[in-house]
């Protein structure tokens, strides 16, 4: 079995929550941190960090800064830049050969060479120490979210044949690889048993409520519990019994038809259309894709999946259990009673914040009682209740979505589990769950118990075909995002009500100026810090909360002084933040994994080169660019982050 890397810092000592938190909260206040008005009717909220009193002055400690690297600038330019005193090498790029005998990238590669190689758009990852035949193997597990047609293929169009189809195909999923450090740094180990890819055509179970049903039964599966592949694999999450979990999201994209396919208001609901996406058109020469021939494969994707990076031969298995929608990762914590909680997000503008609940206990150790932990449990929404007026904090509501309660039950066409999970967000929405800005990476705080999550934005809150503003989501036409943050009532991940606010509101101060200009951004953000559009989120060992964009990068207008996406690190009792790391052109910056003594820090740099902004990273010269993982290191060998 797998040993996870940094697991133990899952399991802080915890520490009563009494009054001292609101205490040390409105000394907070008092002193000017965060706290801001920001026009009529909206509001950033900072109080209840969940701190103990000797937590948090150890935490504010002076002589130990949280944050110790000297702040980036924003940049356009087309390279990597980072604080003073560290280095950058590319551990791995697309294209890049997994196995012996397998060629060097190269863009006429055909199918048969791309399912040997490194995926393209890497996203969220992970690093596994294993421990077998009594030696430790460092294992990545990395998402290859979705490809370029004008780079994967040389004659940069629309797909056109089935072998384009078929390296398409091959170009996405997960890449599994071990590797090792020698004296010029980390490299790939090709010849590691540990290596695998998996792709959109590797055969998955499907586990669970909806494993079955007749929403997922296919001509070439009647039973419903067999699926080829994974899509769209976004983030990702980590379980204490070793296996890594990936995320599908914007699955929609793949199908489509030339027929008239009979699609019905759940089908909208999650973006299904006879279109599809123009630069995948896999149905045209993949039936399975087909909407018109294949009407259910379609529920088959949306799923959170389970895969065994110890075991190459491992099945993976489609966790249906968790809903199905457009993932963004799956954030799970073992609670103080064993219980598995997973919390997710739903990635589009007016969807859901989920959390599952598992309701057998996970028990270290245990093979055979945690294999199928996230299998039976219950599924639930987020309410977050707007501010009451004099408050600082709001109230929230986790709302249960098992058929035959409420609003899911036969007459709203909900029969059985499965269906609910199928389409959990209907069922959400009858449920009364709060509409949200797109969100996206959920991290935990072991140290508070508190939870993290990314809005990313969401131009359409507030227009006539939009939600309206509430208090989660406060702005209209949202182009920077927020990040907002619940702490569970007790400390308890499986409690029905937490208690919200705001961490921090992006904005651009030197665009919209004015106290209470909503657009302005939270207190902790300034001309030094200035990003828009949060996305990857991650508490490291150490306390740091680092946060990725996936934005605008025009760098003009709203978006002025902001230049290319970016790493920034902020300090959670704090709220300071401070700019760690810019990306190339065209880039999102996502995926993060450290080494245990968090003296290597791994970052994605997902599609740079993203039209209109070209690029040539990694190779730089005339080469084309090409998703890459870095490796960052201080050169003087310390922890990253001090």
């Amino acid at each position: 079995m797998s040993k996870l890397d940094d697991f133990d810092d899952l399991h802080f000592p915890r520490t009563e929550v009494p009054e001292i938190n609101r205490l040390i909260a409105d000394d907070l206040n008092r002193r000017g941190f965060l706290q801001k008005s920001v026009g009529a009717g909206f509001a950033t909220f900072f109080g209840g960090l969940g701190f103990g009193q000797d937590e948090a002055v150890a935490a504010v400690d002076p002589a130990k800064p949280l944050l110790g690297f000297p702040p980036v600038s924003a940049s356009t330019l087309d390279e990597v830049m980072l604080p003073d005193g560290y280095k950058e090498t590319v551990l791995i790029s697309w294209g890049d050969p997994l196995f012996p005998n397998t060629p060097e990238f190269r863009q006429t590669a055909d199918a048969s060479e791309q399912e040997r190689q490194f995926g393209d758009n890497n996203d969220g990852m992970h690093l596994f120490q294993i421990e077998k035949n009594g030696a430790t193997h460092w294992v990545f597990a990395v998402n290859n979210e979705f490809y370029n047609t004008e780079t994967l293929f040389i004659h940069q169009g629309r797909l056109s044949t089935a072998e384009d189809i078929r390296k398409a195909q091959a170009a996405i999923g997960v890449s599994i690889f071990e590797i090792v450090e020698r004296k010029r740094g980390w490299r790939v180990k090709r010849n590691s048993p540990f290596n695998r890819r998996i792709t959109a055509n590797t055969p998955m179970t499907l586990s669970g409520p909806a494993a079955g049903h007749v929403l997922m039964r296919t001509p070439l599966d009647p039973s419903g519990s067999r699926v080829l592949g994974t899509i769209n694999n976004c983030a990702h999450g980590v379980t204490p019994w070793g296996t890594y979990l990936t995320c599908e999201e914007n699955f929609n994209g793949f199908f489509g038809s030339a027929g008239e396919p009979r699609l019905g208001e759940r089908d909208v609901r999650y973006g299904i259309s006879k279109i599809g996406n123009k630069d995948y058109d896999w149905h045209t020469f993949d039936g399975r894709f087909d909407l018109e021939e294949n009407p259910n494969e379609q529920n088959r994707f949306g799923w959170v999946v389970e895969i065994d990076p110890s075991d190459p031969l491992s099945t993976p298995k489609k966790r249906t259990a968790l809903g199905r929608f457009k993932h963004e990762n799956a954030e799970l914590v073992v609670n103080r009673d064993g219980r598995v909680v997973v919390y997710m997000g739903d990635d589009e503008g007016g969807e859901f914040i989920y959390r599952f609940v598992s309701t057998n206990p996970y028990k270290d150790g245990d093979v055979v009682s945690n294999r199928d932990l996230l299998d039976e449990g219950v599924l639930s929404v987020a309410k977050f209740d707007d501010i009451k007026e004099g408050e600082t904090q709001g109230k929230g509501r986790w709302i249960a979505l098992r058929a035959g309660e409420g609003k899911l039950v036969a007459e709203q066409g909900f029969y059985d589990q499965a269906e609910v999970l199928i389409f959990a967000r209907e069922a959400g929405t009858l449920m009364g769950g709060t509409t949200m800005d797109r969100p996206e990476w959920v991290t935990v705080d072991p140290k508070t118990d508190t939870v993290y999550c990314t809005l990313t934005n969401n131009k359409s809150r507030g227009s006539s075909d939009g939600d309206p503003v509430n208090d989660a989501n406060p702005r209209e036409g949202n182009q920077y995002g927020q990040i907002i943050r619940w702490t569970p009532a007790d400390r308890d991940h499986t409690a029905e009500t937490f208690t919200w606010d705001h961490f921090v509101m992006a904005g651009n101060p030197e665009v919209h100026q004015g106290k209470d200009n909503p657009y302005a951004g939270s207190d902790n953000i300034n001309e030094g810090n200035l990003f828009n559009s949060p996305d990857g989120l991650k508490i490291d060992g150490k306390g740091r909360l680092w946060i990725q964009t996936d934005g605008v990068s025009s760098n003009s207008d709203d978006f002025k002084g902001m230049g290319n996406n970016q790493m920034l690190c902020a300090d959670p009792l704090t709220g300071e933040i401070r700019r760690f790391l810019v990306g190339p052109k065209g880039c999102e910056v996502t995926g993060i994994a450290f080494t245990p003594d968090h003296t290597t820090m791994f970052v994605g740099i997902q599609h740079p080169g993203e039209p209109p902004y070209p690029s040539h990273f990694p190779d730089y010269g005339d080469s084309i660019p090409r998703s890459s993982i870095l490796v960052v290191k201080k050169k003087d060998g310390g922890v990253i982050g001090t």
